[in-house]
């Protein structure tokens, strides 16, 4: 089973988006740590999602796979 992610970061952008519209502001600024932690926060949750596709993608595979056995029959 896999470890939860850490969103903090992401929900901090968020909410500073946010107040920054809701002021009407023209920008936001973020500190190199915010950012770094934001980049990384972002890295994690796209490979998670990557590999949770690649992992669907092959049980449906296995699940449509069909097998046939040939005994050669009897006349």
């Amino acid at each position: 089973m896999t470890q939860p992610i850490n969103t903090a970061p992401l929900q901090q952008l968020i909410q500073q988006i946010k107040a920054a519209d809701q002021s009407q502001q023209k920008e936001i600024r973020l500190d190199i740590q915010s950012a770094k932690s934001v980049a990384y926060t972002l890295g994690i949750v796209m490979s998670r999602l990557a590999g949770d596709y690649e992992q669907l993608l092959a049980k449906k595979d296995k699940e449509d796979t069909i097998q046939i056995q040939m005994d050669g029959g009897k006349l």
